[in-house]
């Protein structure tokens, strides 16, 4: 199209022809506002469904971990109040004099097969609900699950290592009902420390050096 014809065209036409030029630019960009807009709601929406998923799945496991606490644990307490009649058990076991025992008397000794076979059947009971009874002799002194009420110098035995049970100690699961209350042993050779397994070579560390 010559200049002529283009300066021949009517005002009006020329002013439409660039209206719709502008209009078609202005939804381009429009266009353009719109897709950058909806691709940051959409990362928006996929990063909240990630950490909605990952609350979820930290919700399951807790409360999972809450159920099996609650089963391994509830009867705690009454195991803790079971302790004092197993003591007393045993307590009256000891207290029966060797003599006694060896009299021979058929009604005593039925007594005190009577109180053993009771002291057995309550710790089995016990032990059927996860409670275990701590006899620590001759084990490397634990903190958690064990009372130090008194050291015994003994050099032959290595320090720390417990040498008496005063009174036997209990735990459930991972917990301690009630710690050995226990003596321990002093002046001897430190417990020696478990060896370290040597790791792999490392190649690239070696042709560095």
């Amino acid at each position: 199209m010559s200049d002529q014809a283009k300066d021949e065209r009517a005002p009006d036409e020329i002013e439409a022809i660039d209206a719709a030029a502008e209009r078609a630019q202005g939804s381009v960009d429009g266009d353009y506002e719109a897709l950058v807009r909806l691709l940051k709601e959409n990362e928006e929406l996929k990063d909240r469904a990630l950490r909605t998923a990952a609350e979820m799945e930290n919700l399951r496991r807790r409360t999972a971990r809450d159920v099996q606490d609650a089963r391994t644990y509830a009867v705690a307490n009454f195991a803790r109040d079971m302790l004092s009649v197993s003591d007393n058990l045993r307590r009256a076991l000891d207290a029966i004099p060797a003599e006694a025992k060896a009299s021979g008397d058929a009604g005593f000794t039925a007594l005190i097969d009577g109180v053993e076979l009771t002291e057995r059947a309550m710790l089995s009971a016990m032990e059927r609900h996860g409670v275990k009874k701590l006899a620590p002799e001759g084990e490397k002194f634990d903190p958690n699950f064990h009372q130090a009420m008194f050291e015994v110098p003994n050099p032959d035995v290595p320090a720390n290592t417990v040498v008496q049970v005063v009174q036997p100690g209990y735990s459930i699961g991972e917990r301690v009902l009630r710690p050995a209350m226990v003596g321990v042993a002093k002046g001897g050779p430190k417990l020696a420390a478990a060896p370290v397994e040597p790791g792999p070579v490392n190649e690239q560390a070696e042709k560095d050096a």
